[in-house]
């Protein structure tokens, strides 16, 4: 073992490797987990690897469905240890955030200036994948995604080298980090240009679904027309021959006139009823008890689309999905918005006219082979995916999400920078984790 990670590396003879083997959905067994504590100690662990012929996993939090963030006997690199969130300029709200940190820790460092990110809505996820990826958050349709706040990323390339990313700087690299950054390098930290939010408002209702779904389209009515303050998380739960639509709203305003208004639009949409309706601080929609080790406690298969409009067959599949004899947890984000004024090549995220994200989940004893079959009707609804909701990416969800021109430039720098496939197999296939 080299000599510069002393102390940094968890073999399966140590205690704390059945904490640090596993992500939130996977059970892994790496022959080796390094916890580099500077972006040298990552270029040392990627050393390593190479020199011992490893297979290479990245993890900043393990919430990742794929279980991309462990392996099978080869070399896991977590950077939990790199978890330090620190303002850099108050005035313009730019802050540098640590890929390890925890969304949660994020949360409450930036709470007492006033700032937060919309970054995510579990605590425990880690900076460094949902930030590569997009980042669908709380406050989603109000500040957009994660990556559109980004403005510079420190990261280490597989070969080792350590750059910086910005628009006057590596700007390829840059592009590439905010969407598709998991092929090509390992973010260390983001500079992030956060978002003025103290209180938020808080609701959530129920509100019963028809079998044909026009539910649906009146919630996407309603999210069309409502204030961008206004984000929504829906989750279909079905009881036999009935649905509901369990709703949770954020509104990005402490006044409860304006939260009053939004969740009025809501209860609009059918026969609804309010659990729960109050003013909180942003940091407890992701609090830091969702902080902690994941041990493969919730294994699952995930797919995702998204809805350009929410059509009558569209919205009929998704209550079919949720209810039939195969039924998926179906659950629906509410995009537009902050998300869609941003040209699509700006970034690696090239989807900016969609509405809605639909994302689907089965778990045991259900297969893989059940969501698919659950799954099919929706499909042909959707008008690409968002990569951090598919537990098995391969190369048809790759195309889904980086489609025409950007999965072209996303997959010519995955090579450049990339050449070796430690991060991504060069025949696009992913690596079974």
């Amino acid at each position: 073992m080299p000599a510069d990670l002393a102390g940094k590396l968890v073999t399966p003879d140590d205690r704390r490797y059945a904490l640090m083997r596993s992500t939130y959905t996977t059970v892994g067994r790496p022959a080796v987990v390094a916890i580099p504590e500077s972006a040298a100690d990552v270029a040392a662990a990627l050393r390593l690897a190479r020199e011992q012929n490893l297979s290479v996993a990245v993890r900043s939090g393990g919430h990742g469905l794929s279980g991309g963030a462990t392996n099978r006997g080869g070399l896991v690199i977590d950077l939990s240890a790199l978890n330090r969130v620190e303002i850099l300029d108050r005035a313009s709200a730019l802050v540098r955030v640590e890929a390890g940190a925890r969304w949660a820790q994020v949360a409450h460092r930036l709470a007492p200036y006033g700032l937060g990110i919309s970054s995510g809505d579990h605590g425990g996820v880690g900076v460094g994948g949902l930030t590569t990826g997009g980042g669908v958050g709380w406050l989603v349709r109000y500040c957009g995604l994660t990556v559109d706040r980004v403005r510079a990323v420190e990261m280490v390339l597989p070969d080792g080298t350590f750059v910086r990313a910005d628009k006057k700087h590596n700007p390829d690299l840059l592009w590439v980090m905010r969407g598709a950054g998991a092929g090509a390098g390992i973010a260390t930290a983001f500079e992030i240009e956060a978002t003025e939010i103290g209180d938020v408002g808080y609701a959530r209702l129920a509100v019963a679904v028809d079998p044909a779904g026009e539910t649906l389209q009146r919630w996407e009515q309603a999210m069309a027309t409502a204030p961008r303050e206004l984000s929504t998380a829906v989750t279909l739960v079905s009881r036999g021959s009935s649905t509901t639509a369990f709703i949770t709203a954020v509104v990005a305003s402490s006044s409860l006139d304006c939260v009053r208004d939004a969740v009025e639009g809501l209860l609009a949409i059918g026969d609804a009823e309010i659990h729960e309706n109050r003013i909180l601080p942003y940091p407890e929609l992701i609090p830091l008890g969702h902080v902690d080790h994941n041990t493969g406690q919730m294994p699952s298969h995930t797919t995702n689309g998204l809805l350009t409009q929410m059509t009558a067959d569209a919205a009929r599949a998704l209550v079919a999905a949720s209810s039939g004899p195969d039924s998926a947890l179906i659950q629906l984000r509410s995009l537009a918005g902050a998300v869609n004024d941003l040209d699509p090549a700006e970034t690696a995220y090239a989807h900016r006219h969609q509405s809605t994200l639909v994302v689907a989940s089965v778990f045991p004893p259900s297969a893989r082979t059940d969501l698919t079959r659950t799954w099919r009707p929706v499909v042909g609804h959707a008008d690409g995916a968002y990569v951090n909701f598919e537990s098995a990416p391969d190369n048809d969800t790759r195309a889904r999400a980086y489609p025409g021109r950007t999965g072209a430039r996303v997959e010519e720098l995955w090579r450049r920078y990339d050449p070796a496939g430690v991060l991504r197999p060069l025949d696009g296939r992913e690596k079974r984790r």
